[in-house]
């Protein structure tokens, strides 16, 4: 067995591999969404009320990416990274689920 491997069977350095690719599938998904609705906003008829939500969406977008880059720099940077604190947990999923209702406001 490697020096890297621990008495459990597990590699320490997987873990954090892992949870970084993780969030870069959340943001190329947010990215996605935010897209779409966008695209749902401004296709057609354009309202006040589209234009608003798009704006929304994007704010809400640019605050998930800004949140989730930081913590992959995280990631990558320390042998051990430290634990996500609940403040920015609670922001990175009420940013996710507020773009999610935004497209699907957009949508329908």
């Amino acid at each position: 067995m490697s020096a890297a491997v621990t008495d459990a069977g597990r590699d320490p350095g997987l873990q954090p591999e892992r949870t970084r690719l993780a969030w870069r599938r959340t943001t190329l998904s947010g990215t996605v969404a935010a897209v779409l609705a966008v695209k749902a906003a401004l296709h057609g008829e354009v309202s006040a009320v589209g234009v608003v939500a798009c704006a929304l969406c994007t704010v809400l977008w640019l605050g998930f990416l800004m949140l989730a880059h930081r913590r992959i720099r995280a990631l990558a940077a320390e042998t051990s990274p430290s634990a996500l604190t609940p403040r920015h947990a609670t922001a990175a999923a009420l940013c996710t689920v507020a773009v999610a209702v935004c497209g699907a406001a957009l949508v329908f």
